[in-house]
């Protein structure tokens, strides 16, 4: 694989919050000269002490190319809490790999995927998405669902106010039904649909969706009661117990909009942050019993569902959506592992409050998995076999085993450290396409935040020579995977910063200032920048962004929503 030496730099932060920028291989001279002068970075007093520790690093043969010689212990500055950025030699030892796992350096298939990838000019296929055909779509479903009302209903049939409020009723009835549908489909998790319109996008499209449905369900149910109201020439709640208990399946249909409403108020981020993660999860899943109790209530009480058409278009849109659930929430997950037998192999420390599980299976290599996806993990083992959780791959997959790096946050993440060789594990995934094929531009940029960096560490395997990385911690001991890191910052021509202090220091201020920015990636809109780590560093990252002219389809997001 020919490629350039590596452009490596460091940043560092003084006790002012100041920074300087400095080429690693032992000269400054690289350096833009205004980088030098910035004020909001500091100076360059005292750098030469920084790395005293560092021993000999290495240099550049007579072709250019890298020859690593010797990486000793990173430098005082670095552990007294300076924040530094260094691309040392690349020749030493993967430490976090299990033991007797590998008998050569890296899998031949990563290798030959990474490059196959990463190394033309140009992404080969770049991704531009299926969003205007899906909204097309779903407008077409839409339309036809409206329809339904339009064809069954006779000419002059809504001619004074109680037609027209049942009218509105039933309009907006079919909208809510149908919209039940799209939510429920975008929950299937069918591959085929993730590969369809891409992982953020469903998760908007579930959002929305779940607010819309209540609106329209809410409203027809309003327009429905008064309108029956009008006609008997009674009051809203006489009328509401009458049309509960004398219409078919109407029991039904309002433990369905009962269910429905809840679901929706503890999706509130406030109320959500209430409930715990396992507790969540479970109530959210009640909304499939939505759809089985409301579809009885949509044929018995549909005045708009009896026609030719609307017996094919209604039956066939469940049908659908049944499928596509059982599809991804059954079938393939059943295949998936009856075929590669997961179980945990070594659970390894990487810091403080950091930890990593090393899992392998049979087959590995054909998990049709890539850097920077995530999977749900059901553990199966005392206390965890009950409850699955979403986290990122941290390093791409390979022949030979997958790799997730949790942080330890509460009890059932403290529980995984202590998993035993051995034990079983029931995988559902990939999801997401957070990866290096949905580049539009050949050179990217990936910023990290916290325990972000999982998947961006993944990803950088993936990427072409000349990505960048920005790696933004609060404190020294909550960096993860230096070493991996540099090793492969030198091994795929990349470069990286390590950016830490708090978020009120002048230093990390600057990094999401346009200047700031510019200074460490000068092409920035000129990249794909693919981001993960907590929602306030992902949305500020998004402003600076927009701010730095990056077209919305180079912005890649793994927000830890999921």
């Amino acid at each position: 694989m020919a490629q350039g030496p590596p452009t490596t730099s460091w940043v560092r932060y003084d006790d002012a919050g100041g920074g300087t920028r400095r080429d690693t291989r032992g000269s400054s001279d690289a350096q833009p000269a205004a980088y030098a002068d910035q004020r909001g970075y500091g100076d360059q007093r005292g750098y030469e002490d920084q790395t005293a520790g560092y021993g000999e690093r290495g240099g550049y043969d007579e072709n250019g190319r890298f020859e690593a010689r010797r990486y000793d212990q990173p430098s005082a500055a670095w552990e007294a809490g300076s924040g530094a950025y260094a691309q040392p030699g690349a020749e030493q030892p993967w430490r976090r790999q299990p033991q007797d796992l590998y008998d050569e350096p890296a899998p031949a298939r990563s290798r030959a995927r990474v490059a196959t990838v990463g190394d033309g000019d140009e992404p080969d296929n770049p991704f531009t998405g299926n969003r205007l055909f899906t909204v097309l779509l779903f407008l077409g479903g839409l339309g036809t669902s409206v329809a339904l009302w339009v064809f069954e209903t006779q000419p002059g049939a809504v001619s004074d106010l109680p037609s027209l409020m049942l009218a509105i009723g039933r309009v907006t009835g079919l909208i809510g039904g149908y919209l039940l549908f799209i939510q429920l489909l975008m929950m299937s998790r069918a591959s085929w649909l993730e590969d369809w319109v891409g992982s953020r996008d469903l998760l908007h499209w579930h959002r929305w969706l779940g607010t819309s449905m209540c609106v329209f369900v809410i409203t027809h149910i309003v327009f429905i009661v008064y309108g029956y109201a009008l006609l008997a020439e009674t009051d809203v709640v006489t009328q509401t117990f009458t049309i509960i208990t004398t219409l078919p399946k109407m029991v039904e249909a309002l433990a369905a909009t009962v269910i429905m409403i809840f679901i929706a108020l503890i999706s509130i981020r406030g109320l959500r942050r209430l409930l715990s993660y396992e507790l969540w999860k479970g109530l959210h899943l009640s909304a499939y019993l939505v759809l089985v109790l409301g579809y009885g209530h949509q044929v018995a009480a549909g005045a708009n569902l009896s026609g030719r058409f609307a017996s094919i278009f209604w039956p066939g849109l469940t049908a659908l959506v049944i499928s596509a659930v059982v599809w991804g929430r059954v079938v393939e997950p059943l295949w998936m592992n009856l075929r590669h037998r997961f179980e945990v192999v070594e659970v390894v420390n990487e810091g403080r409050n950091s930890f990593s599980v090393y899992v392998d299976g049979r087959g590995l290599d054909k998990l049709a998995a890539r850097g920077g996806q995530f999977m749900r993990w059901r553990f199966l083992t005392g206390g965890a076999w009950w409850q699955s959780h979403p986290f990122s791959l941290s390093a791409a997959p390979n022949a030979q085993w997958l790799r997730l790096t949790v942080t330890a946050v509460g009890k059932y993440t403290e529980r995984l450290a202590e998993l035993e060789p051995g034990t079983r594990v029931w995988l559902q995934g990939p999801y997401g396409t957070f990866t290096a094929e949905r580049r539009t531009q050949r050179n990217a940029l990936l910023i990290a935040g916290g325990s972000g960096i999982a998947p961006i560490r993944a990803l950088l395997e993936d990427m072409p020579s000349g990505t960048t990385v920005i790696y933004r911690a609060s404190r020294q001991d909550e960096v993860i995977f230096r070493d991996e890191l540099e090793e492969l910052a030198v091994r795929r021509g990349a470069q990286v910063f390590f950016v830490v202090g708090s978020r009120n220091e002048p230093g990390p201020r600057r990094l999401f200032t346009t200047s700031g920015m510019r200074e460490l990636v000068p092409d920035v809109s000129e990249r794909d920048v693919y981001l993960c780590g907590p929602p306030g560093l992902v949305d500020a990252a998004v402003d600076l962004l927009r701010e730095l002219d990056v077209p919305n389809a180079q912005i890649h997001l793994d927000p830890f929503e999921f």
